[in-house]
C-alpha cells in the first residue's frame, strides 16, 4: 500500500468516526427530548446549518426505539473529536 493510499483511507475512517459521533450526540439528544440543532446552534452560531447534523438527524429512531447512550460517554466522544464547545453546550442545556 502507498503513502497516498494509506492517507486517503485514514481521512475516510476518520470522517466515518465523525459522522458516528454526530449521530450519537443526536440521537442522545432526541432520546433526552433536546433540540440537537439548537445545542449545535448555541456552540457554533457563526456556522449556520451543519449538513452532517442533518444527515444524522435522518437516521435517529424514537428514543423508544433506541439504546441508551451514557452521557460520560458523549463528552469523552465530543471532546475526542474537538466538539468542546459542544460538549459545553449541551452541558448548559441540562443544567437548565
Amino acid at each position: 500500500m502507498n503513502h497516498q493510499s494509506s492517507e486517503k483511507e485514514i481521512i475516510q475512517k476518520y470522517q466515518q468516526d465523525e459522522k458516528m459521533m454526530i449521530l450519537a450526540f443526536a440521537q442522545w439528544c432526541i432520546n433526552h427530548e433536546i433540540d440537537p440543532v439548537d445545542v449545535y446552534s448555541n456552540a457554533y452560531p457563526q456556522q449556520g446549518e451543519n449538513p452532517l447534523l442533518k444527515e444524522a438527524l435522518e437516521s435517529t429512531v424514537p428514543k423508544e426505539e433506541s439504546e441508551d447512550i451514557p452521557l460520560p460517554s458523549l463528552f469523552a466522544v465530543l471532546e475526542m473529536y474537538g466538539n468542546e464547545e459542544l460538549a459545553f453546550a449541551l452541558s448548559e442545556m441540562i443544567r437548565k
